[in-house]
């Protein structure tokens, strides 16, 4: 899965006020590096390029959404806007999937609905494949927040990832006529979970406007994911290191 980039569920508007003066825009972007592994179920490993984004602040007209303060801590339900890219993988690039069609690059766009206390935030989100797998996932989390300093956020928490049966065929199936040009048995997985996990995450921050965003994060198929005769390795292990900067305009 050479060259994937992908960026982790983004916050969304966590609420809507308004406001009279003029347009304000404000947000944080950044690119990192990523180890994890070559496709889905590869025991291989590959570094690559991730990146991040976050809502910050939007304001038109009376219409504005968000908080302009970076540092606020948003209590409470609040929708959120969640995007992944997920790479394409190549069965020339790999030896052990020859006969395996290749599986296009993906795009999946959703939201969701999350909570957050003083120390302790949960999700829900659903995403759509609009450009590649076309099939639906949906994803929920939960964190312990603690925040040894100023400077210093940790979140650590579960995560569990569901994927309809066109999402579980594309990256875990097999079909006859592959199974008679591959390694691999016919197979034909259903919907379900996918995968379960634990993720923890890291904000340190550098400056005013940049800060350095950390997650490590370990997953394991489970159900016809996991009996999938691709995947080599039920355990999977991520780590990805972006450099994020929060911009302003308008204000």
């Amino acid at each position: 899965m050479k060259s994937t980039f992908l960026i982790a569920a983004m916050s969304c508007v966590p609420g809507m006020a308004f406001a009279q003066s003029g347009p304000s825009l404000s947000f944080s972007a950044g690119i990192g590096g990523n180890y994890q592994p070559e496709y889905f179920g590869s025991d291989d490993y590959e570094a690559g390029v991730t990146g991040g984004f976050k809502f910050g602040h939007l304001k038109i007209g009376r219409l504005e959404f968000g908080d302009p303060d970076p540092n606020v801590v948003n209590l409470g339900w609040r929708p959120r806007g969640s995007f992944r890219l997920i790479g394409e993988r190549d069965s020339s690039d790999h030896a052990e999937l020859a006969g395996l069609n290749d599986v296009d690059f993906s795009v999946e766009i959703g939201g969701g609905i999350g909570y957050t206390a003083e120390n302790f935030q949960a999700f829900a989100d659903v995403r759509y494949g609009v450009i590649g797998h076309e099939s639906w996932v949906g994803e929920l989390g939960a964190d312990a927040i603690f925040r040894p300093s100023d400077d210093w956020t940790v979140t650590v928490g579960p995560r569990v990832l569901w994927g309809s049966d066109d999402y579980t065929s594309t990256y875990f199936g097999v079909t006859p006529a592959e199974a008679g040009l591959s390694a691999f048995p016919a197979y034909a997985p259903g919907s379900g979970i996918v995968s379960a996990g634990i993720e923890v995450g890291a904000q340190y921050e550098l400056s005013q406007n940049w800060y350095l965003d950390g997650t490590l994060a370990w997953n394991r198929y489970v159900g016809d994911a996991a009996d999938s005769p691709i995947v080599q390795d039920d355990d999977s292990y991520t780590a990805s290191l972006v450099v994020m900067r929060r911009f302003n305009f308008g204000r």
